[in-house]
């Protein structure tokens, strides 16, 4: 704001760069320019300071839907003065000489003046649409709505300021409408999350059964081949078994056979010699038995010869006498 300083009937001021100052004195503009600084009556003179840097009109209010629910919007303006002169002449910016405030609140009236469109342009957009719609159209719509609204009030050329920027950061419902319309949004969620974990549990149980099956098979498989293993080693068993019977059989018949071959002989040879010894005559036996019992016997230190051993070897050498 101005800095006023006062000497006798004189006063000085001095306003910052960002700020227009109009004096007037008698109903004209004596003095207009930023950042003045200059002595005056205050006796004769009037001062209107203006802001020339961007200003923010804070915009809340709150509507109903075409459904009559209530719809709170929140955004703000941003505006600027571009006809120092034509805004001084609609709305008063003259200043107390003594202190160098304002005398009114014209930003207030300015404010009231942007707010005031902005809000009937949002009234209106809300009282077009259902609530749910609305939501979900989010804030551009509104904000081309009051963006066009005051476009349409020709504020450059009716009050002398310019709307920089229009900006719409919410357009919500009231705290208990946005629980009953997030509930049925909640309720899907929860049931699709439901419905995640109940596919989940089934996958998994899914899997489990595969893995069990798995198991089960494995296990048949090796009980399977077990069965086949034992049913081979048995066969192998019992081949190897008749394999060594028929090889006793084998050799019990060569042992036979050759116990046959061998008594055979033994006869064949034991008859040859029966038949040699039926053809000599008996008292030649009984020289052959007696050296043969002399070449067996060793020595003999003493023979008896009974009568009837005697009888019998002289019976024996009259034979071939009698022959």
């Amino acid at each position: 704001m101005a800095q006023i300083t006062h000497y006798g009937p004189l006063a000085h001021l001095r306003t910052d760069a960002s700020a227009r100052v109009l004096a007037f004195r008698q109903g004209r503009i004596r003095r207009s320019g930023r950042g003045l600084s200059f002595w005056f009556m205050p006796a004769r003179t009037s001062v209107a300071e203006l802001p020339m840097d961007d200003r923010q009109t804070t915009l809340f209010t709150q509507g109903r839907s075409a459904d009559f629910q209530p719809v709170v919007v929140q955004g703000a303006i941003d505006w600027r003065v571009v006809d120092a002169e034509l805004l001084a002449g609609r709305v008063d910016f003259s200043l107390d000489l003594r202190s160098g405030q304002w005398s009114r609140e014209p930003l207030a009236r300015i404010d009231g003046i942007l707010t005031g469109i902005a809000i009937q342009a949002v009234l209106d957009r809300l009282a077009a649409r259902d609530v749910r719609p609305l939501l979900d159209d989010g804030v551009d719509p509104v904000r081309l709505a009051i963006a066009e609204a005051l476009t349409a009030a020709q504020l450059e050329t009716e009050i002398g300021i310019k709307v920089a920027d229009v900006r719409v950061t919410s357009v919500a419902p009231s705290s208990e409408l946005e629980r009953a319309l997030q509930t049925p949004t909640v309720e899907a969620l929860q049931q699709k999350a439901d419905e995640a974990t109940f596919a989940r549990r089934a996958l998994a149980v899914e899997k489990e059964r595969a893995i069990a099956e798995n198991e089960l098979a494995n296990r048949t498989e090796l009980a399977r081949r077990e069965a086949e293993l034992i049913e081979r080693e048995g066969m192998n068993a019992k081949a190897r078994a008749a394999a060594e019977a028929e090889a006793q059989e084998v050799a019990a018949t060569a042992e036979a056979e050759a116990i046959r071959v061998v008594e055979g002989a033994k006869a064949e040879t034991e008859r040859a010699r029966i038949d040699i010894y039926r053809d000599i005559p008996a008292h030649v036996l009984m020289g052959l038995a007696a050296r043969e019992f002399a070449g067996q016997a060793g020595s003999i230190e003493h023979l008896t010869i009974t009568p009837e051993l005697g009888q019998a070897i002289a019976a024996a050498l009259r034979q071939p006498q009698a022959a």
